[in-house]
C-alpha cells in the first residue's frame, strides 16, 4: 500500500500539495504511488524561480530508469522556489517524496481553487486503495 498523508491535497495526476507555514505557499511533489509506479527516478527536470505556472500546466518533467512523465500544477501559481537537491540527487523522490523529495514551491493565486482536488481518502480510491 502507498503512503498517503490525510493532511495533503492530491490531484488525479499523482502529485501532491502541502500546505507551508507561509501564506499560500504550497510545495508540490508526487505522491508515493506515483514514484513507485515511475520505479527508480534518475533526472528531474524543475523550473526557475518566479516562473507563473497555470492549471494543469507542465511545470517539468522526471525521467526514470522505465518512463519520463510530465509533472503538473494544478493550479495558478508562482514558483517561489525550486528543490535543488534533486539536482545532484534525484533519488529523493523516491526515498523521501513528500519530505526531502519535494520538487517546488508555489504561491497560489487562489487557494479556493485548491478546493478541486482531492483529499486523502479521495486520491487513495482514485489509485484503487480506499
Amino acid at each position: 500500500m502507498s503512503e498517503i498523508p490525510v493532511d495533503l491535497t492530491y490531484t488525479k495526476e499523482h502529485e501532491y500539495l502541502k500546505k507551508t507555514s507561509e501564506e499560500a505557499i504550497y510545495q508540490l511533489g508526487i505522491t508515493d504511488f506515483a514514484q513507485g509506479e515511475l520505479g527508480d527516478v534518475v533526472f528531474v527536470e524543475l523550473p526557475e524561480a518566479g516562473t507563473t505556472l497555470e492549471p494543469m500546466e507542465p511545470f517539468g518533467t522526471i525521467e526514470a530508469v522505465k518512463a519520463v512523465s510530465d509533472l503538473y500544477c494544478p493550479v495558478r501559481g508562482d514558483v517561489v522556489e525550486v528543490n535543488a537537491a534533486l539536482v545532484d540527487d534525484p533519488s529523493l523522490v523516491n526515498s523521501d517524496p513528500y519530505g526531502d523529495g519535494w520538487m517546488i514551491r508555489v504561491r497560489v493565486a487562489d487557494e479556493g481553487a485548491l478546493s478541486g482536488l482531492l483529499d486523502g481518502a479521495g486520491y487513495a480510491a482514485h489509485i484503487g486503495e480506499g
